[in-house]
């Protein structure tokens, strides 16, 4: 069975076919496997060209939050570590490849709160530099009676 392949996705009018639509994919290597695959009977010149945006946008955008994550990180290169996180911080890109697992991405952060030690009171007020203690100051009138956290050591005073 022969297939017909048409003109050449190498070379087209003296120009590469990739630079004329104003792609980066290669489109030199997805002919033969458009041919090869049970896609096509007869595949021209110019096939390649539609699928190449449909690849090259998601490899894109994968591929500038997976240089932010590495940026953040403080590395230069992207590990697949930082690929992992791209996906699974996106939305989107998390919705399409849910099922696929990264080798060596390792997992999100992510600790329940129910395991975060609970804060106490006193640690807060101690922080916030308010006394620590809970119990409230008699509302009476009588001023005798005083709170015993509100009593002070008297301030000597300066002599002028």
């Amino acid at each position: 069975m022969s297939v017909y392949c048409g003109r050449s996705p190498v070379t087209t009018f003296g120009r590469l076919s990739t630079a004329r639509p104003g792609l980066r994919f290669p489109l030199g290597h997805r002919h033969p496997l458009l041919l090869k695959g049970d896609y096509p009977e007869r595949a021209g010149g110019a096939t390649p060209v539609y699928p190449a945006p449909v690849l090259e946008h998601p490899t894109a955008e994968i591929l500038e939050l997976a240089g932010n994550a590495a940026r953040d990180n403080k590395k230069t290169r992207i590990i697949p570590r930082h690929l992992q996180l791209a996906v699974r911080n996106d939305e989107e890109l998390n919705k399409l490849l849910g099922k696929v697992t990264i080798a060596q991405g390792g997992v999100l952060p992510n600790i329940q709160a129910v395991l975060l030690p609970k804060k106490t009171e006193s640690h807060h007020q101690a922080r916030i530099g308010t006394p620590s203690c809970k119990t409230q100051p008699p509302e009476t009138e009588d001023s005798s009676q005083s709170h015993p956290c509100s009593e002070k050591e008297p301030t000597p005073a300066l002599s002028a």
